[in-house]
């Protein structure tokens, strides 16, 4: 039995977590972290370093600048982390990677399995298409979202650009400039409105062509299911920085 603490618990993400968890038999919640606390049929603290309760994994679904006293108290109590907040800072990021030299840390700027392997399409139609192709990332999200591109269009340009030997530069929107689009360019664009679950599109346009490969979020429910198997997969791991393809290799 994996013991978990939710960090934001509270929240929509964690609610879902919550469902999952209460459905499945080798897991359960033994405590909860959030600043806007509720009544839940486990503990739910307010401060990390008053977590009394012992846990195997914790798995975060909070906020940006709860990171720092969350690996603060993984480092303290050994304790391996998922982490699935998105729209951390470049400096956060090379804060989790220096975490995970001491610490087992799972992370994915998306923990759709679908995702995952959108990703891995996308490499492949790079690695096929090569600079002959343009590549523009169109993502949408509902109307609360705060960070933007976010996370997973991210992950996307990173994967086309890994391909192409970071050679690219990445554009936000155009309406800043008057001029003809570079090659090197990758063009990442927003949108949000409505109850929009996550919508990505990674577009290759062509001479006389376009390719597009798209995927669908229909409900966050999915992003739950990849958080509690990435909190089962994690538990008594050794340091180090997980993320999807670990855990698909590991056949969850």
């Amino acid at each position: 039995m994996t013991d978990i603490l939710l960090c934001g618990c509270s929240g929509k993400m964690g609610t879902a977590v919550r469902n999952i968890v209460a459905n499945r038999q080798d897991c359960q919640i033994s405590a909860g972290f959030d600043q806007v606390p509720m009544q839940l049929d486990f503990p739910v603290y307010t401060a990390m370093e008053s977590i009394a309760e012992h846990v195997d994994v914790v798995v975060d679904f909070s906020h940006p600048t709860a990171l720092e006293s969350l690996l603060q108290y993984c480092k303290k109590h050994s304790t391996p982390a998922v982490l699935c907040t998105t729209g951390y800072s470049a400096e956060q990021v090379k804060n989790v990677e220096e975490a995970a030299r001491e610490l087992p840390v799972f992370y994915s700027r998306n923990m759709s399995l679908g995702i995952n392997l959108l990703m891995e399409l996308v490499k492949t139609a790079e690695s096929v298409l090569g600079d002959g192709f343009d590549v523009e990332i169109v993502e949408a999200h509902h109307n609360q979202k705060i960070d933007a591109p976010s996370g997973t269009a991210l992950m996307l340009a990173d994967a086309v650009n890994g391909v192409r030997e970071n050679r690219m530069k990445y554009t936000y929107d155009r309406h800043s400039q008057r001029k003809k689009r570079e090659q090197n360019e990758l063009g990442i664009h927003s949108v949000r409105g409505g109850t929009i679950v996550g919508e990505h599109q990674v577009i290759f346009a062509g001479q006389h062509e376009v390719i597009t490969l798209s995927h669908s979020a229909q409900s966050k429910e999915l992003f739950a299911v990849g958080a509690v198997n990435a909190a089962v997969f994690m538990a008594g791991r050794g340091p180090g920085l997980y993320d999807m393809s670990d855990l698909i290799r590991d056949g969850i």
